[in-house]
């Protein structure tokens, strides 16, 4: 049998796991385990400038393709700038593997130098953690992180690992497990036959179905199967900010995200439904709004793999736990033997109402000659990307302007950060994805207060050539902080505007990238297609946006899904 450090150990089982890429920042209790990746050809590290970046980078590396990110720090200080991207991959059920140096297992417990109780710290926002006490347990704890990781409900897993269990003196028999099996977690993947029944027959019944779609579907790889199930009963899809792409935005019966910023066509179809059909979604606040008055006169089904998060919040009539791609396949099962379809109720009057609905054109904003209104921005982008481009966002205005005006048409490719809301995300996330798939054009929505939350990366871009673009709407402020502000707080601009913005061009030439800055209508759409058509370049576009426009529409708070504001001076 092989003998192996575990530093060793460490390394070789990330090998044995199928790691290509990681992502990380080097430290003392961690520097044994940088010494053997040294050694190893098979894995490539991309040395970031903040730790939380090397986390979005995993977590956007995992977005784009369904494989489980992984993240190597050093203890202390390291490891904790890693909790705001372990808590947004956790937030948002991203699977996801974080190693961590430790302290010698003889000083944990005595406040040694860079010491962190690493376990204690993630706690409440990973699926599940390790502290490797020996080298020999390092196998079997990879092992069972990745697993853990990526099955069941998806999550963020950290192993911690003590500096005297890397020791490279010391050699032990190494062995990487085939499989693990664990008698406490075994996730549900089969729904329950009876359940599905009476899914199917209410499905059936139902005179004003909505399908509603959450980024569970794409998790499960399950946007077939939920495409063919709305074609196959004629459903109207709506979708949450996490789950756009799953149902493509360009189809006719898509009728958009739902939600706080969602189309009137999607929050009026919800409220007015008599049978919400939840896939992979999680009935958030961003979408509710007053619980107590969601969707009034619906019953509600439910698929969700964990049990936990079926009628947590709002109650199922028909809950079905089980993995989203099994259970629809039972579904499809299930409808042809019991030739359900020849039962359905006719849908032409819903139809002929949503359609009264989307005649509102609840997205269609005035143009101007002289500045240029972010929905503008998308729109060009969209146009340039040709719909093609896997778009990274940050969190604020231009989030939600991505969201709307940006329509996806597959899984992966919009990727942001939805429970969390973490500004900085963006960047970072673009990276791991172009790392990931480099043939892909991959672009970033920020705005000119998020992307500062992680610009130093830019050096990382510069090193790795990572030749990601750059969309940033500049507002010189924190514009959803603003909106809010000026909707509810008698306009008052309590520190949201931001004076001292750089000149973005100049930081982004300093680091020898391209930068172009944007002022006039004109000039958009040219200085988009000049970005893009620099294939091997990081370009970052500064584009001066109008600083009063607001995103609509916007649920009224403590309202229904159907109370919102449409414009300025135009509310339901």
């Amino acid at each position: 049998m092989e003998m192996l450090s575990g530093a060793e150990m460490v390394i070789r089982s990330l090998q044995d796991e199928g790691v290509k890429h990681i992502f990380g920042y080097p430290g003392g209790s961690v520097l044994d385990i940088y010494d053997a990746l040294f050694q190893c050809s098979d894995i490539e590290h991309f040395l970031v400038r903040h730790e939380q970046a090397a986390v979005h980078m995993a977590d956007g590396y995992t977005r784009a393709t369904g494989k489980v990110g992984c993240v190597l720090v050093t203890s202390g200080p390291g490891a904790t700038n890693c909790i705001t991207g372990i808590a947004t991959a956790y937030m948002d059920s991203i699977p996801m593997v974080v190693l961590s140096g430790q302290v010698p297992t003889n000083f944990i417990g005595d406040d040694a130098f860079q010491e962190t109780d690493m376990i204690g710290v993630s706690r409440p926002v990973v699926k599940h953690s390790f502290l490797c006490k020996k080298a020999e347990d390092i196998p079997i704890a990879i092992k069972k992180a990745f697993y853990l990781a990526a099955s069941g409900r998806p999550g963020p897993v950290v192993v911690d690992l003590p500096k005297d269990v890397q020791n490279p003196k010391l050699k032990f028999p190494y062995q990487y497990p085939e499989a693990v099996h664990m008698r406490s977690y075994n996730p549900t993947l089969s729904g329950h036959k009876g359940q599905i029944k009476r899914a199917v027959k209410a499905l059936m019944a139902a005179k004003r179905p909505v399908l509603y779609v959450g980024g569970g579907a794409i998790n499960a790889n399950a946007s077939a199967d939920v495409i063919h199930l709305a074609e196959q009963c004629n459903l109207p899809v709506a979708t949450t900010l996490m789950g756009l792409g799953a149902f493509p935005g360009t189809h006719n019966q898509s009728i958009g995200m739902l939600g706080m910023h969602g189309t009137y066509e999607a929050n009026m179809s919800m409220h007015n439904a008599d049978l919400i059909f939840a896939v992979g979604a999680r009935f958030d606040d961003r979408v509710t709004n007053a619980v107590d008055k969601f969707c009034p006169n619906a019953t509600i089904m439910h698929i969700d793999i964990d049990p936990t998060s079926i009628s947590k919040i709002i109650n199922a009539d028909i809950p079905i736990v089980g993995s989203i791609e099994v259970v629809l396949g039972q579904m499809q099962t299930m409808i042809a033997e019991m030739d359900a379809l020849k039962e359905q109720e006719d849908l032409s009057a819903w139809w002929q109402l949503i359609n009264t609905w989307r005649e509102r054109e609840c997205l269609v904003y005035e143009k101007s000659d002289t500045v240029i209104k972010p929905q503008q921005v998308i729109e060009a982008l969209y146009k340039v990307t040709k719909g093609d481009a896997i778009v990274t966002s940050d969190v604020g205005q231009h989030q939600m302007f991505g969201a709307l005006y940006y329509p996806f048409k597959k899984p992966r490719q919009w990727i942001n950060s939805g429970g969390l809301g973490t500004m900085g995300f963006g960047f970072p996330a673009a990276m791991g994805c172009k790392v990931a798939l480099p043939d892909e054009e991959v672009v970033c929505i920020t705005g000119d207060g998020s992307i500062q939350m992680n610009i130093q990366e830019l050096s990382t871009c510069m090193q790795y050539n990572i030749p990601v673009k750059i969309v940033s709407l500049n507002n010189r402020s924190l514009g959803m902080v603003k909106q809010w502000q000026k909707m509810f707080y008698e306009g008052r601009q309590s520190h949201s505007y931001m004076d001292s913005v750089p000149d973005f061009v100049k930081l982004a030439e300093a680091y020898h990238h391209v930068g172009i800055r944007v002022d006039k209508p004109e000039d958009l759409e040219p200085a988009l297609e000049k970005a893009f058509a620099m294939k091997d370049r990081l370009v970052f576009l500064d584009i001066a946006v109008d600083p009063e426009e607001h995103v609509y529409p916007m649920q009224v708070k403590f309202g229904s899904m159907q109370d919102m504001f449409l414009s300025k001076t135009e509310r339901t």
